[in-house]
């Protein structure tokens, strides 16, 4: 595993597909764009990260897994700031709400060797995979990634309750930005937020706490339901994090964000596509809004992603 950061005080963020104009998906992703993104992502903060790789034809995922690789690998602050990666799909629920941004074409069904050609894209840096558990028959990858000492993340989902108890017994222990991956409209009480928050004694949960996400009355919610030593802040950044308004990428497609920094493909109201938050305005909202204790802060932005990554 990679070390940690020599930076012991700093935010710990599971979740980032980009940042300060860079897109870790784009297919000509540079040295020089990729130092300047991690220059700033540890100006604003930041110890230690698992850059994302998010759902696409395989030989477009594998590419990019192997170029972020080979340039993190040339790079003494990108080596020390990426602590790992986390694979985002292409095992998702394609339904429409549930695959979000995650185009619909290129999601599959799990199977150990596809998740084997990303691990060895990977080249031994995957921390996190996350994937539907009901688009993984038999559990067999979920099973197979946690014998890798890999955490599986359910993500994009929509399992039964005895399909996401049977994932965890299979290894499955962590659910991806809870609350997003499916859609806006659910059954009040029947639904894929209610089965996690009802498993949380099993799974770390992660949130997206920029108040777009998550409404933070609802995430203060969550967060006293599970308490925090369950929880985990992400920002599941874009380009656009420690940018502004405007246009950029997360890889092939297209995605617009406007002055309150909500981030979605253009025209399209449905979904949201990852976030321009930062870890230092989500503290914000946790202190601020939700009134959290520096310790609690602490805990969701740092601690429990460094017990989760075992750093």
């Amino acid at each position: 595993m990679p070390s940690p950061s020599p930076a012991q005080d700093g935010f710990v963020d599971l979740q980032v597909n980009g940042y300060f104009g860079v897109d870790f998906n784009r297919d000509n992703l540079s040295a020089e764009t990729l130092h300047d993104s991690c220059a700033r992502l540890r100006k604003d903060g930041n110890a230690g990260i698992l850059a994302t790789i998010i759902t696409d034809e395989m030989d477009l995922m594998c590419a990019r897994l192997q170029r972020l690789v080979q340039l993190r690998a040339a790079d003494d602050l990108a080596s020390d700031l990426i602590w790992g990666i986390h694979i985002e799909g292409p095992f998702l629920n394609k339904t429409l709400g549930y695959v979000g941004a995650h185009p619909p074409a290129a999601v599959k069904p799990a199977d150990v060797d596809s998740m084997e050609r990303l691990l060895e894209a990977a080249d031994g840096l995957t921390r996190v995979v996350t994937l539907a558990p009901e688009n993984d028959p038999g559990f067999q990858t979920t099973r197979f990634l946690a014998t890798q000492g890999i955490t599986v993340s359910a993500g994009h989902c929509n399992p039964s309750l005895a399909e996401l108890e049977a994932a965890i017994e299979a290894g499955l222990s962590m659910f991806t930005h809870l609350g997003n991956g499916c859609p806006m409209q659910l059954d009040r009480h029947d639904n894929i937020i209610q089965r996690a928050l009802s498993l949380a004694h099993a799974l770390w949960l992660c949130f997206i706490a920029d108040d777009v996400h998550v409404p933070c009355v609802a995430l203060g919610n969550y967060l006293r339901l599970v308490g925090v030593d369950r929880c985990i802040v992400v920002t599941d950044a874009i380009a656009a994090a420690g940018m502004g308004p405007g246009r950029y990428t997360i890889g092939s497609q297209e995605v617009e964000v406007d002055e309150n920094l909500v981030a979605r493909p253009p025209g399209v109201d449905t979904h949201l596509a990852g976030s321009a938050v930062t870890m230092a305005r989500s503290v914000q909202n946790l202190r601020g809004v939700l009134g959290l204790t520096e310790n609690e802060i602490d805990r969701l932005t740092s601690l429990n992603a460094r017990q989760l990554l075992r750093v």
